[in-house]
């Protein structure tokens, strides 16, 4: 009985901490990327939808008006960081591990590489932040659009990659007690999630230019 209940446990500490990523080559193919060194990284917002809401604007817009309501300015100062994230936290996420892994095959992303031949666009169309609670968790949540075009003329996508799936959640717990109240912040969750699919689509062009 004792080692069926630590092998439950060990189980739920990897289920907490898990994450699956899908990757799939919509469109166009990538072997205009062998022998290239450096790939020039944009993200794009745009178009993103968030959680129930069809357009992050009227997330926002809800979304600050109810912090507000609680308490003077929280709505506002939330405002400003989710704008911050967006450059700030969830771009060297996504970077660091998509050059850790495309590094097996001698490749890197670099914002502002602008004698890169080729610039890799990252459309977020869905985001889930997740939730933490005292009982149970939701794991944030990106659905992104790869395209990798010519730098030089943006409008000729060369390749298009659908890439999508579910960060880990950010607490080691037990009965949903979380340890640390880090994993409140929504903003560690979806950095989580981007680093889980940079990870992720490192992995998948290395293999496809092999």
């Amino acid at each position: 009985m004792k080692k069926i209940g630590i092998l439950f446990l060990m189980s739920f500490f990897v289920f907490a901490g898990s994450n699956l990523f899908s990757q799939k080559l919509k469109s166009g193919n990538l072997s205009v990327l062998k022998g290239q060194k450096v790939i020039n990284l944009q993200f794009d917002y745009s178009k993103m939808k968030v959680g129930k809401y069809d357009s992050e604007e009227e997330y926002i817009k809800n979304a600050t008006a109810d912090r507000n309501k609680k308490k003077d300015g929280a709505g506002d100062a939330w405002a400003v960081k989710w704008r911050s994230d967006q450059t700030e936290r969830y771009p060297p996420a996504f970077t660091e591990s998509f050059n850790n892994k495309a590094d097996a095959c001698n490749l890197e992303v670099k914002e502002n590489a602008t004698d890169a031949l080729y610039t890799m666009i990252v459309h977020t169309e869905f985001l889930e932040q997740g939730v933490e609670a005292i009982v149970g968790s939701k794991a944030s949540e990106v659905d992104l659009r790869i395209d990798i075009v010519e730098s030089k003329a943006p409008e000729k996508v060369i390749a298009t990659i659908e890439n999508s799936g579910k960060g880990s959640t950010t607490r080691m717990s037990v009965g949903g007690a979380p340890v640390s109240k880090e994993t409140y912040d929504a903003g560690l969750r979806v950095s989580q999630a981007y680093e889980s699919a940079g990870k992720s689509l490192g992995k998948f062009i290395c293999k496809e230019l092999k």
